[in-house]
This record gives C-alpha cells, structure tokens and sequence, in this order.
C-alpha cells in the first residue's frame, strides 16, 4: 500500500509528527519495532526535565519556547495534566558553562531566572547540600513533562485524526526514491515521503542505504531513593541539573510520592540497540549514591534502578535534516539525551519540512552536513 508518508520510530518525535501529518491530511503510517510508550528506546522513566534558560546554548531557546507552547496545546486538546510546574535549579560553579547558557539565555529572552549563593539555595531547599564554590539558577516557570503520558496523547489524537499505527513491526531495509520502499520483518511498504525517528536504531537503518551519520547508542543510567517528603515533595523541591568539574548529573523532585529520582547525564558506554543492555549494577549503585548522599544527604535508602539508551552525537547537538540528495526523506536523530523536551517541536518542525519543504525554527545547528 502507498501511503504519503510513513513514519520509522513512533516514540516522542515520529508520534508526534504523525499527528500533525494526519491532522494536515496526509494518508501516515507510524512503524515501530516495539507498542509505543515502551522501555526500549529513550522515552521512559515517568519523568523528563523542560527548561528555557537552556545551558546548551541560547540558539536553543526560541524552539524550546514554542515545544513548551505545544505542550500546553496537547494538555488542552487532551485535557490531562502533562506538565508539572516545580521549577528546576541548575547549579555549578559560576563560570562553567551551563550556567554562564544559563543566565545569557534568560538575558537574551527575558526569562524568569532567580540566582542564588550556594548559602541561599541551602535556605530555600534545606534538602540540598552545597559546596561555597558553587551558585544556583531557579527558573521558576520550568518542570517536569510526564514521559509516557506525552506519547499516549500523541498516539490518541493522531489516531483519532487518520493514523495508521504498525507496533511490533520492524524495519529491516529502506530503499530511497521517487517512492520510498520500506521492508518490515512481516511487511512491505511504499511511501511518497519518509521519515526516519528511530532513536538508537537510526544509524542502522540509514546503513542500508549506505548513509552513515554519527550517532552512537549510549547505556545510560537512573534510580529513584527513598525520600523526606516534607524535602524533597514537588510541591517544594524542584527539578534540578547539577554540572561538576568531571560530571553532570540530574534530577526530580518525589512527584506522587514515588521518590527521588536521580540520573548521570555524561559518560555511559557505547551499545549495541539490538542487544540487552547491561541490568543496572553494583557499579551503577555506587555511582549515584555518591553523588546523592554529598548533595542531598537527607534522602533515604534506594529503592530501584534503570537503563535506558540515549542517541549520542559527537557534539551533543541534534541531527534534523533532509539526507543528502533525497528531498523526500527527513531525519530527525542524536538527541543526545536533552530531546524529549522538544519532541512537541521536533514534531510539528518534521511535517513543516515535509508539507513545505522548510519549517518556521532556525535548523541550521542541526544539519548533518556540518559533521563532513
């Protein structure tokens, strides 16, 4: 069957450029390996930090606003609460380069952004435990987006407006055209337009045909410890970033009481995606509770860990692009493990450049030539 456009990947970004695709009119097909929302890309966990004040870099800012506009828009199409507004804290010391991306965004685009000495944010959050060489961000108007719920709503309205959604159907090859032939394990496709948003599998897939882009599946790590919740509640501890002069880790508040969660953000070892990743271990363990007990010794026992993959470019920055010579095949990969954030942009920017052949958000940081 021809469709207009098929879809490889149906996580953050591929369901939520199926809805917009649908909702334009496109006859879309949406192919996953797996039943999205599932634990095998980099979309689990409950939880994912969004911030404005962007420590990677102010170029940053402006499509990060217009995801945060879209993510309203999804809670109000689906009347359910996606967003939790409990703010997040970057810290580090004051000249490390998140937090100098930190205040120049807000500079720049009159964000919402309360600095504090490592003294006053102890005052303010007493379940934080601060070195005096260290200072603390607040951007009140950041949170918490509610991971699985996100895609859920996606898959619900782009269902509702003419989808076609292929779960546990993976893609073996492509063949590029004037039309895309798409080869399943159980199917064949055809296509007029393609997009490729399959996380840590889209450096495979691009292999087929014989396109190679520098994206490396990484292992990666989180776990939740028991916590205070007179501390650590949402309603009064924030999501927070933590840059140190060797690492970076992250974090979120107990939301539902579930406790408090904690991830490393740098490091993590290169993976095959078709192979199990490695359970979280003793090594992991000793990793995070290190970290946890120095900055937030109040917490309590861990409860549990995780591993996820994380889609890593070699300068951290996303790849959304049309690939070489085919003007009916867009990419959109190596998030990095700073991209769900944008999954509602990223969505709405992939059927731009499909319908229109260009999007509205300035793209050019993220074009694959500029790893040539």
């Amino acid at each position: 069957m021809l469709y207009d456009v098929v879809i490889v990947g149906a996580g953050s970004m591929g369901m939520a450029a199926g809805y917009y695709l649908s909702k334009a009119g496109k006859k879309v097909l949406l192919l996953d390996a797996f039943n999205p929302p599932h634990e095998e890309g980099s979309h689990h966990g409950d939880t994912r930090i969004i911030r404005f004040a962007y420590g990677e870099g102010t170029s940053y800012v402006p499509f990060v606003k217009r995801a945060g506009e879209l993510w309203q828009a999804l809670e109000r199409l689906v009347d359910e609460r996606l967003f939790l507004q409990t703010g997040v804290v970057n810290i580090g010391e004051p000249t490390s380069s998140s937090i100098q991306n930190v205040k120049a965004s807000a500079q720049l685009y009159d964000l919402a952004l309360d600095c504090y000495s490592a003294e006053e944010a102890m005052n303010k959050w007493p379940g934080l435990a601060l070195p005096a060489n260290l200072v603390a961000c607040f951007e009140p108007t950041a949170g918490v987006l509610r991971v699985e719920a996100c895609i859920q709503a996606y898959k619900k309205l782009a269902l509702a407006a003419g989808a076609t959604l292929q779960t546990n159907d993976k893609v073996l090859a492509i063949q590029a055209g004037d039309i895309v032939h798409i080869q399943t394990a159980n199917t064949a496709y055809q296509a007029k337009q393609l997009i490729v948003t399959a996380g840590a599998w889209a450096t495979e897939l691009l292999a087929t045909m014989n396109i190679t882009i520098p994206v490396t599946p990484t292992r990666k790590t989180f776990a939740w410890f028991e916590a205070d919740e007179q501390l650590y509640r949402d309603a009064v501890f924030p999501a927070y970033g933590i840059e140190l002069a060797d690492s970076f880790y992250y974090g979120f508040p107990s939301i539902d009481g579930v406790g408090l969660k904690l991830g490393r953000h740098d490091g993590g070892e290169a993976v095959d995606p078709n192979e199990p990743l490695r359970p979280f271990d003793d090594e992991d363990r000793e990793d995070l509770q290190q970290f946890i007990q120095q900055f937030m010794p109040q917490h309590g026992a861990l409860k549990y860990g995780k591993t996820c993959k994380y889609s890593m470019t070699p300068d951290e920055d996303f790849i959304i692009d049309f690939l070489p010579n085919h003007c009916n095949i867009v990419i959109a990969a190596g998030f990095s493990g700073h991209g769900f954030k944008f999954s509602s942009a990223v969505g709405e920017v992939l059927s731009e450049l499909l319908l229109d052949g260009t999007s509205k958000q300035d793209l050019t940081p993220f074009k694959l030539s500029r790893f040539r």
